[in-house]
């Protein structure tokens, strides 16, 4: 653990001793995530987490168009991480920020919220979705996904903070997660 870091869920990754040995069924997914879910990014701060897990109610996906400004302000972003030195962060400087802030509007356990998506696997598949057809169904297919199926079969919002600012969260992660796959796990 960083020693200027004590939040629990914090480690310092030595990314080269990383080994993939395997994977995990999806049905096995719920049983692994289950402890992490709260029901609210409050309940989260007040048991003194940076990370957790939370079944968003009535989420709603949308993209909304960024200004040339803000695109160059997330190249910078990108440019900046990777001169931090790390292998994973080098790749950064790499990668076309998204035209699209894509947001989530939802609600947990203490009420509304907006939140930038800072799933770096929603732009790969806008980006992939361009790629196959056009902007417009990039979009339209993102929608779909995140206002239709996953809500209606099942999903987790992964949401942290940051060291120097532990009370401002962030959406980091969206998970596909069934329901009935919950279910099954609360027997267990």
């Amino acid at each position: 653990m960083p020693r200027s870091d004590t939040r629990k869920e914090s480690c310092a990754v030595q990314e080269d001793s990383l080994v993939v040995e395997g994977t995990l069924k999806e049905r096995e997914r719920a049983r692994l995530l289950s402890p992490l879910i709260t029901s609210s990014i409050q309940e989260a701060a007040d048991q003194g987490q940076s990370l957790t897990l939370i079944r968003p109610r009535n989420p709603r996906f949308v993209a909304v168009k960024r200004t040339n400004a803000e695109l160059e302000q997330a190249k910078a972003a990108f440019e900046k991480a990777a001169r931090q030195g790390s292998l994973l962060d080098k790749k950064l400087a790499e990668i076309k920020p998204s035209p699209y802030d894509f947001r989530f509007r939802f609600e947990d356990g203490t009420g509304k919220h907006d939140f930038g998506n800072n799933d770096w696997e929603t732009h790969a598949a806008f980006f992939r979705e361009c790629n196959r057809s056009s902007e417009d169904e990039a979009l339209s297919w993102l929608s779909a996904t995140y206002n239709e199926t996953y809500p209606r079969k099942g999903m987790a919002f992964v949401m942290g903070n940051k060291v120097r600012y532990p009370k401002t969260w962030l959406l980091l992660g969206v998970i596909r997660l069934d329901h009935a796959d919950m279910a099954q796990a609360d027997l267990f």
